[in-house]
């Protein structure tokens, strides 16, 4: 008895139809009794406000950048780097929002300043850093 291939085509188009009825009616009855909510996610919003002061009276800087960088570690595959730039206001203060926790590399960059970089750690969802920016050396 030889099956020709149209046969044998129904025949495995029925048997998969058949499977995949089978696999719905047994996830209906648990979907519908377990409601999935989603994960929770952290309310905690982290804020990094940066005070930028510079020269021996301590007066805000002015349209300064501030890089905020930080490493998003991965267990199973490469480390990504991300960074974050903001602008000083008048009074010098920069904010960066939905600034990671952990250990963030910040850099100021001013006209006319010399150039701030360390890395700092960050522990509270507010923190206040203050940075104080130094003249920089005269070339003759």
């Amino acid at each position: 008895m030889r099956f020709s291939t149209n046969s044998f085509a129904c025949l495995c188009l029925a048997a998969s139809a058949l499977v995949a009825q089978q696999m719905a009616a047994q996830n209906s009855p648990a979907s519908a009794s377990k409601p999935q909510t989603p994960p929770p996610t952290s309310n905690v919003q982290t804020r990094i406000t940066i005070e930028v002061t510079g020269g021996d009276k301590s007066v805000p800087v002015e349209n300064a950048s501030v890089y905020v960088k930080f490493i998003e570690e991965h267990s199973l595959k490469k480390d990504k780097k991300l960074e974050m730039n903001v602008k000083t206001s008048r009074e010098g203060i920069a904010h960066v929002p939905n600034a990671p926790m952990g250990r963030v590399l910040v850099q100021v960059v001013a006209e006319g300043w010399k150039t701030y970089g360390r890395w700092l750690d960050i522990t509270d969802p507010k923190q206040t850093i203050k940075v104080h920016l130094e003249k920089p050396p005269k070339w003759y």
